[in-house]
């Protein structure tokens, strides 16, 4: 392992020091295009001004002792008389600007994905343009050059000049449509600005030539207001009495007309500079491609299939002939005994359940078949026997029952399936396999958080590794992070291999695995401010959820000037939630509530795992919002139905058999199994690979104390204390969150500037996990408090 690391070190460290021969061409390559154009450059405009007096020497190329005018002599004069003369005119200059930029992608390595674009246009401008100085200029033709004369003279003989005018005009609509992104609403809005503006300027004139024509006489006490206008040299007296005058008098000024002009042109400034936005973003993605959250670790490799056993399984599903047979007539007469008549039944193998389905004849209840339960399982002398009464979506009642001999399902089969494979999904897991043999996969995503139960050994912590390998097959890195919480200590420590690759924990923490519980509630809270930040980013970016913020930051339309950046996925896997709840109680049920409740937009899910599915361990609010939910073998129907609020949990016959719902239908599923060895073997596969300098880091969070005692001199108040305390009494809401948020301050400081604002009066005591009181009305109330404070 340490070899492996010093290699991959050896062979970074030879690559900083030396370019590869195919990079040193790619520069030489660059500068050659860069110094020819510029020498086609100055050889075609020097061509306009020598052409005649080098015309002479054009058949006389190989005389050393002739001399050109040209800026580059004979060869200056050659080249240009073919590409200038012979070629486009004028328009040839556009050669010499695309093999420059041409230079310049090579010389600087730029990503070539809009040179070919820039060809492509350039040279159909380039014509264009030819053609159109030809026309306009035909006693000319070093202006067009020979093409453009040659082919406005073949275009007049079969359109007439009319005719030569609509192709040019068609051409110009295209190239300003296709390479300027013109619009006609563009122009409407050109023309409109420039019409509100000369309207506008008319308007200031008039106003202030209306000023200027017309004079105020002032008014003695007896006399009411006399105003003359010059133009009509008439005097407008008023019936207005002496007191109206003196003190009723006012002068309204009607601006409803320059209210809407300015709104307008807001408006107007705002959709412009989103289209420039718009444009920017188009631009920056044309000339280097979206944004690729995966190029740190461009070079990571995803774990291969080999990696995964087979657990003996080459083949499919073996079919019993002889067990079906006896299983089906069995089934037959036990329903016969009870006089309930069959009229069909078929049978479904799966991996370890074999699915009957019987249509019972007509006039038979379904709930008398349902009461049997226990009386077939007797007669197949079988453990397990689950009846479906009616199986959703079918006309017929299904009646589970187990194998003899179970096949397992490695999670190699499942991996290597095509319905995993060909997923797209956010967050797909592959479980396992369904009574009917199909692989089940889901989208995490969706769910949008997983609630697992079940009785000790019956497959949960192979459940959740099943959960944690899918994901590691299917996400890089950079998409997806890990929060794993482990008080057993020994379940998910395998996974500290990759810690620098797909783990995150609070700063400063040693392990990225958490199991102490008070580092729980930590790491909860945490969270919680992650998904407040998020929500924020998304609120500035005005989407709705993460995959169209992503989406938006792939296409370079969010700045990361303003705090923008890419947002990975993050999943919280708790491996056993009822020691958090005995330990930790209402501080990790709240924020775990939470987090359920409001996460699912901004990329936070929630797994869930626990042993013990008592209600006081699996509450209400919980249940509430984790609707998908996978119950594995339990010891009674109470716990069944606390778990999938259904019946047959506590009938499956364990080692990795399930029941999965999503709040509608309940399906049965064998568990695909992936042994600690494969996840050892897997781990260490990622994590020999280059990984990130440290695991991602969560925001930083201090537990509040229930209080402070400390009386905070005035001198030793945050410089942030003024702007805080004028936060919290506008939001009427005392909280760190509030201050850390609006102040872009770290937790830390925040909650330093709370006791702070306690000492001072200003916010109460701590309330637990509600917001502190903020015993200060308003800001003039703050202005006071604070004023009497230091005259003190």
């Amino acid at each position: 392992m340490a070899k492996k690391k010093t290699t991959t070190k050896k062979k970074t460290a030879s690559k900083k020091v030396s370019l590869k021969p195919s990079k040193q061409n790619t520069i030489i390559l660059g500068s050659l295009l860069i110094l020819f154009s510029m020498a086609l450059f100055f050889s075609f405009v020097s061509f306009y001004f020598t052409w005649q007096d080098d015309q002479s020497l054009l058949t006389e190329f190989s005389d050393r002792n002739e001399e050109a005018k040209n800026l580059l002599n004979k060869f200056g004069a050659s080249v240009s008389h073919f590409f200038v003369y012979k070629g486009f005119g004028i328009a040839t200059l556009i050669f010499t600007i695309l093999l420059c930029i041409t230079g310049l992608y090579l010389f600087l390595n730029l990503d070539k994905k809009g040179l070919l674009r820039k060809w492509i246009w350039g040279l159909i401008f380039m014509v264009w343009i030819s053609i159109a100085l030809g026309f306009a200029a035909e006693t000319h033709p070093l202006l067009g050059g020979l093409v453009g004369y040659e082919m406005n003279d073949f275009l007049k003989d079969y359109t007439g000049a009319i005719g030569v005018v609509l192709i040019l005009l068609f051409g110009l609509v295209l190239i300003l449509v296709r390479l300027f992104n013109f619009t006609p609403d563009s122009i409407i809005q050109f023309f409109s600005r420039k019409g509100k503006t000369t309207s506008k300027k008319e308007k200031d004139a008039n106003t202030t030539e209306s000023k200027a024509s017309t004079d105020v006489i002032e008014v003695k006490e007896d006399e009411a207001p006399v105003v003359i206008d010059t133009y009509t040299h008439k005097k407008d007296i008023p019936s207005i009495e002496k007191e109206e005058v003196k003190d009723d008098f006012e002068v309204n000024v009607p601006v409803e007309e320059e209210t809407e002009d300015s709104l307008s042109m807001e408006v107007e400034k705002i959709v412009e500079e989103k289209e420039e936005t718009d444009n920017i973003a188009d631009k920056l993605v044309e000339d280097f491609g979206e944004f690729d959250p995966t190029l740190e670790l461009g070079n990571y490799k995803f774990p291969t299939i080999e990696l995964l056993d087979p657990h003996g399984v080459t083949g499919g599903i073996t079919i019993n002939q002889e067990e079906l047979e006896e299983n089906k007539n069995k089934i037959v007469e036990t329903l016969k005994n009870y006089k309930i008549g069959i009229s069909q039944i078929k049978a479904t193998i799966g991996p370890t359940v074999t699915l009957y389905e019987i249509v019972p004849e007509a006039g038979i209840r379904i709930s008398k078949i349902k009461n049997l339960e226990d009386d077939i399982a007797l007669s197949l002398a079988a453990l397990g026997i689950r009846i479906i009464a009616p199986i959703p979506g079918k006309g017929t009642i299904g009646i589970e029952v187990p194998n003899k001999n179970a096949t397992i399902v490695s999670m190699r089969s499942v991996i290597a399936s095509s319905k995993f494979q060909k997923a797209e999904m956010q967050l797909p897991i592959a479980f396992g396999k369904t009574i009917s043999n199909e692989t089940f996969v889901v989208d995490l995503a969706k769910m949008p958080h997983l609630l697992m139960a079940g009785a000790t050994g019956q497959g949960k912590s192979v459940g959740l590794n099943a959960v944690l390998t899918s994901l590691l097959y299917k996400k890089h890195p950079a998409e997806v992070k890990f929060i794993l919480v482990d008080p057993k200590k020994v379940e998910l420590s395998i996974y500290n291999k990759i810690e620098r690759h797909f783990l995150a924990k609070l700063p400063d923490s040693e392990e990225a695995i958490i199991t102490d519980n008070a580092k729980v509630i930590n790491t909860l809270n945490s969270l919680c401010i992650e998904m407040d930040n998020r929500y924020e980013l998304l609120k500035t970016a005005m989407v709705r959820n993460l995959k169209e913020y992503n989406a938006k930051f792939k296409a370079r339309k969010l700045n990361p000037n303003d705090g923008h950046k890419y947002l990975p996925y993050i999943v919280l896997v708790i491996d056993e939630f009822a020691d958090l709840i005995m330990t930790a109680g209402k501080e990790v049920e709240t924020p775990i509530a939470r987090l359920a409740q409001l996460a699912r937009a901004i990329g936070i899910h929630l797994i869930i795992a626990t042993q013990r599915p008592s209600v006081n361990v699996i509450t209400g609010i919980i249940k509430a919002n984790f609707p998908a939910r996978i119950a594995f073998r339990v010891t009674s129907k109470i716990d069944s139905r606390t778990i999938l609020d259904a019946q047959g949990a506590d009938q499956l016959i364990g080692r990795g058999d399930m029941l999965y719902t999503q709040g509608n239908d309940v399906t049965r599923i064998q568990c695909a199994f992936v042994d600690t060895p494969e996840v050892d073997k897997i781990t260490e596969y990622i994590g020999s690979q280059r990984a990130y300098p440290n695991a991602h880091e969560l925001p930083e969070y201090s537990g509040e104390e229930s209080g402070t005692s400390i009386d905070y001199e005035i001198a030793d108040r945050d410089a942030m204390f003024r702007d805080a305390a004028e936060v919290i009494v506008t939001a009427q809401q005392g909280s760190a969150s509030l201050i850390q948020r609006k102040l872009k301050l770290g937790y830390n400081r925040a909650g330093r500037i709370v006791d702070q604002l306690e000492a001072a009066g200003i916010v109460g005591p701590f309330e637990g996990s509600k917001a502190r009181q903020v015993l200060v009305p308003d800001l003039l109330a703050l202005d006071q408090l604070l004023s009497n404070e230091g005259s003190k």
